[in-house]
């Protein structure tokens, strides 16, 4: 028997660290983020994009900015890219989750709420940490203003909602404390299992 667990949490709230932290712990790890990287990089989603806007792909490869470029210049393009990408990605964690021998599987997805994919788990960690702590580590790492993180932000489901929803919750605020509550919620969910 395996595990499905939904990891999320906004930006800057220390998702990715935390991931990897189940990784340490036995898990294996599906990352939203890092399919899209792969169906971009000379990937399934290169042909549609070209096809939909050839601004978007150089040398086999869909260029990011190009993209981020157009989705401000037309308010359609978004949905229109999310239509492509979307169902390739949901092939992608298909295919993780078939293959993937550990018995806990941790999908890392930003938008797991947003995005109904709450629904395929058996159960969703969010990570968090207080707002000014949380603006303060996206602002340090100096690839976006504070209008860019605000933005970002106002798209995502409210911290303390998805809190609320979540069935676990780890509080990113030290590398320590996070790897200790890492422990305990993969300890949890393997007595579980043996108990199955």
């Amino acid at each position: 028997m395996r595990f499905c667990l939904g990891l999320t949490g906004s930006i800057g709230m220390g998702k990715s660290t935390t991931a990897a932290m189940f990784v340490e712990e036995g898990c294996a790890l599906w990352d939203a983020d890092a399919a899209v990287h792969r169906l971009y990089d000379k990937g399934a989603a290169v042909a549609p994009i070209a096809a939909r806007f050839p601004d978007a792909v150089v040398d086999g490869i869909v260029d990011r900015a190009a993209l981020k470029r157009i989705i401000a210049d037309d308010s359609a393009a978004l949905k229109q890219i999310e239509t492509i990408v979307h169902p390739l990605v949901a092939q992608d964690r298909s295919r993780f989750r078939q293959s993937a021998q550990a018995d806990i599987l941790v999908f890392d997805i930003p938008l797991l709420f947003e995005t109904g994919g709450d629904a395929a788990m058996d159960a969703v960690v969010c990570v968090t940490i207080p707002a000014d702590l949380q603006r303060q580590r996206v602002l340090d790492r100096g690839t976006m203003s504070e209008a860019q993180f605000e933005q970002i932000r106002a798209k995502q489901m409210p911290n303390d909602e998805k809190c609320a929803r979540s069935d676990y919750v780890i509080i990113t605020d030290t590398l320590d404390h996070a790897r200790r509550q890492v422990h305990d919620i993969v300890g949890q969910i393997r007595t579980g299992l043996a108990h199955a």
